[in-house]
């Protein structure tokens, strides 16, 4: 147990009120590292299965310890007031956070653009991506407690729960029994380009990582075909479009 003495009892309520919060930024970073360097170390299926069991245990923990600390109850592993919000404002959280996730990659991506250049912004962008879409899926899956390979049923139900689902508007047709389409109808960064005149952002390159890794990684029968993305040209109807088969 560290002496009293040693820690940082002098702090404002303001300085505590952002310490706490940088607590928070340090607790996702150290996990994300340790993902990483298992993955570096183990290969990725290896990783996954230890994530699987470390995000659990993890959870487990932390929850009940700040249901503790905080004195809120715990119903089924979950805090109870998320339980008690509205649907309006569970359906607006959620919206929140995934817009937030889309601004974090938005900042990122300028954050490099901006210190070197568009090509290795563009680079890193889609680098990310082929770490980001395996790990979204796996989060999907172990949340809908899907079986192995669910096949094109479970990909559709998996494409509902991506952060973009939440962010941008988008559909899917069946086409056959072995193969489905998925549009992406409105695009916020897109849109947010036309609106200032700008030409459609190229993303077909990190498209095409994006939807192969996440699709392969609910399925590896799935595959993966681009009809189409920009910087191709398309209707008005969808930015980018997808055929996903087995």
């Amino acid at each position: 147990m560290a002496d009293k003495r040693d820690k940082a009892d002098d702090l404002s309520r303001l300085q505590n009120a952002r310490l706490l919060i940088d607590f928070f930024h340090r607790l996702m970073m150290h996990h994300a590292m340790w993902f990483a360097e298992v993955k570096q170390q183990l290969g990725k299926e290896k990783a996954f299965k230890i994530l699987t069991e470390v995000y659990q245990k993890s959870y487990e923990i932390q929850v009940a310890r700040l249901a503790k600390t905080l004195g809120f109850d715990l119903k089924e592993g979950v805090p109870a007031p998320l339980l008690e919000l509205a649907d309006e404002t569970i359906e607006k959280l959620r919206e929140s956070i995934a817009l937030n996730w889309l601004a974090g990659d938005g900042i990122w991506f300028q954050g490099v653009e901006f210190s070197e250049d568009m090509a290795t912004a563009k680079k890193c962008n889609d680098l990310c991506w082929a770490e980001f879409s395996p790990f979204e899926a796996w989060s999907v899956r172990r949340l809908l407690d899907m079986p192995d390979m669910p096949g094109l049923d479970g990909l559709k139900e998996a494409l509902k729960l991506r952060f973009y689902a939440f962010v941008n508007r988008q559909s899917i047709t069946d086409e056959t029994t072995d193969s489905f389409v998925f549009n992406m109808n409105e695009c916020r960064v897109q849109a947010a380009r036309k609106r200032k005149g700008l030409d459609d952002y190229p993303c077909k390159s990190a498209g095409i990582i994006e939807y192969t890794g996440f699709a392969e990684s609910i399925d590896p029968r799935i595959s993966t075909e681009c009809i189409g993305c920009p910087p191709d040209r398309h209707p008005e109807d969808w930015y980018c479009s997808w055929r996903f088969s087995i």
